[in-house]
């Protein structure tokens, strides 16, 4: 049996933590999450998953008719005594409340939301209604009447030209880490400097990254064959400053002896196996806070910062999409219409009627 790739391994995981969710869920669930499984990526899945758990614990706990009822009893008829209001309720109820921890049950553990986190969890209760009402098997979809939280729109944070430059030289150097910190910086130096300038340099989402194999890599046409969000495969290409980073860490790489099953990763820990999605996203932290405090640096701001870049050099919506693998230009478009302002706001002041 030929061995599991990364994402392979990933997608099996996530499977079988999706099975786990739907046991906390009423039994017609499972109809649910089988029909969108074409259309959708696990994550997606796990993520309704909890969402539609946190839902239904709410309308057990508050709903009239229903809250002599276990969450196993409940079956799909149930959904039609659940009106607009109670919809209403459980999202003004998200935006503070309090849960056991059910790893700890002595433990209370506080949750808050936002606009966009209760309209993610708006969004999946509607998906799920217009899943069982398009298959007739409900009649009503009181979601559907239920107005979305109204998004305020967040400035793109991202680091400035100069803020790139100094974080990359605090990997380098080192000189800002604490004595702990320094201890390790040797033996992580050339692979954190690779990580953080590929990341910049060519905006790849963190599991794109980790999910990398030594012979991804093609120095020839300096590419680097990737599994995109939703398993498409692809080539996307890099500059002399990436390339540069990848020679000089893979010469370091290539003496490492790595634990079975991680013989073929790219980045890897200090224990020799694949490097985490949350090992990246913590030593992107680490260094970033060095660099400024006012800003919260994450591998996805690393990712804004170059499609920033890259429309600000190009203009071109398109090409920043296509690299950025976006299924949906108008997902990068939004994203990056701050820009698109600033830009015309600078034209109104380039053309002059009087000169003066």
């Amino acid at each position: 049996m030929a061995e599991l790739n990364y994402h392979e391994q990933e997608k099996q995981k996530n499977t079988l933590r999706l099975r786990s969710l739907l046991k906390t869920l009423p039994p017609f669930a499972f109809e649910f999450f089988r029909g969108i499984e074409p259309t959708t990526s696990p994550k997606t899945r796990i993520a309704y998953a909890y969402d539609l758990r946190i839902f239904f614990e709410y309308i057990l706990d508050i709903h009239p008719t229903l809250k002599n009822k276990a969450m196993d009893e409940l079956i799909i008829k149930d959904l039609e005594e659940i009106t607009p209001d109670h919809i209403e309720m459980f999202l003004e109820y998200l935006t503070y409340y309090t849960k056991a921890d059910p790893d700890n049950p002595g433990k209370i553990i506080e949750y808050q939301n936002d606009e966009r986190g209760k309209s993610r969890k708006l969004a999946a209760i509607r998906t799920f209604y217009s899943y069982f009402y398009k298959k007739r098997k409900i009649s009503n979809n009181p979601p559907s009447l239920v107005e979305s939280p109204k998004i305020h729109d967040k400035n793109i944070v991202r680091l400035e030209v100069d803020e790139v430059a100094r974080l990359l030289d605090e990997i380098e150097s080192g000189e800002s880490l604490t004595d702990t910190q320094k201890k390790y910086h040797n033996y992580t130096k050339l692979r954190d400097l690779a990580i953080i300038t590929l990341l910049l340099g060519t905006g790849l989402r963190v599991s794109e990254c980790v999910g990398l194999n030594i012979n991804d890599i093609d120095f020839d046409v300096n590419g680097l064959k990737i599994i995109r969000k939703g398993g498409n495969e692809m080539v996307i290409y890099f500059g002399e400053e990436v390339e540069e980073a990848l020679r000089n860490y893979l010469e370091e790489r290539l003496k490492k002896q790595p634990k079975a099953g991680h013989e073929e990763a790219l980045f890897l820990s200090m224990q020799n196996r694949r490097l985490t999605v949350r090992s990246v996203q913590n030593l992107v932290k680490k260094y970033s806070a060095l660099v400024t405090k006012l800003k919260n640096i994450s591998p996805h701001k690393l990712r804004s910062t170059y499609g920033t870049n890259l429309y600000q050099e190009t203009g071109d919506i398109y090409l920043v999409a296509d690299v950025l693998g976006h299924k949906d230009v108008n997902t990068t478009r939004r994203h990056y219409a701050q820009i698109d302002d600033q830009r015309r706001r600078k034209a109104a002041k380039v053309v002059k009627l009087r000169k003066l």
